[in-house]
């Protein structure tokens, strides 16, 4: 069955983009960026920001927006059963060029998995006035990190942009 992604949480000050993959069967269920609460994306951005943690999805979307931060994924569409990036067949990907023209004050770059990064690089290609790194994936799935080691490493990437 054919997947479809959502559109990018993004606007005009946006100076960072943090790119997924593909959102998972719960994220789509609830029609919302990283919905599963085994996902610790909105927990360690919150931590970054030594914020509370919230439910409540706008309140997720007001940090971003308030830190410049734009949310996407790299494919438009795609098959897969399940939520494994590793189930992933006759993706599609977003339109990145129409996306960087609306929005050329985006500067950085982060993906929140190798899997996002190697699809990225497949389809759209690393801009030379664009800076690229790639984060510990956030996913439940990713045990070979503790919450703690993803914060470092984390903080130790994002920080330095976020300021």
């Amino acid at each position: 069955m054919m997947k479809k992604a959502f559109e990018p949480i993004v606007n005009y000050n946006s100076k960072i983009l943090i790119l997924g993959t593909m959102p998972g069967e719960k994220s789509l269920q609830v029609q919302e960026y990283y919905g599963n609460r085994g996902n610790q994306f909105w927990r360690l951005l919150f931590t970054l920001y030594n914020k509370e943690l919230t439910h409540v999805y706008n309140d997720k979307l007001s940090l971003l927006v308030n830190n410049h931060i734009a949310l996407w994924d790299v494919l438009q569409y795609c098959e897969r059963e399940g939520s494994l990036d590793s189930n992933i067949k006759n993706e599609v990907p977003n339109n990145f060029d129409a996306f960087y023209k609306t929005y050329p004050q985006i500067k950085y770059v982060f993906f929140s998995s190798k899997n996002a990064a190697a699809y990225y690089d497949r389809y759209v290609g690393r801009k030379n006035n664009v800076e690229y790194d790639v984060l510990p994936s956030p996913s439940g799935a990713n045990a070979t990190k503790t919450f703690t080691q993803k914060l470092e490493i984390w903080q130790q990437k994002l920080l330095p942009v976020l300021k």
